[in-house]
């Protein structure tokens, strides 16, 4: 698991300069990506991590992969 999210992060981080965002990872906690993104960005880099997460390696079921936005951590949940 953990080296199918430094995978993940590694791709998300490619993608997102190749892309041109703004948005920026600032932690991982475990399995949890924390993000800080422009509103206009948001349903891309959902969308973006979501793919990313769920297709960074082949398995036989694919691992689920939950986003949620808030103004802080406490919202998220």
């Amino acid at each position: 698991a953990a080296d199918i999210i430094k995978l993940a992060m590694i791709e998300l981080d490619r993608t997102t300069k190749a892309r041109g965002l703004k948005g920026k990872m600032t932690l991982q906690v475990h399995d949890e990506l924390i993000w800080e993104v422009p509103e206009e960005e948001l349903e891309e880099l959902e969308q973006l991590a979501r793919e990313i997460m769920e297709g960074i390696i082949e398995l036989s079921v694919p691992p689920p992969t939950a986003v949620g936005a808030g103004h802080n951590w406490a919202e998220m949940a």
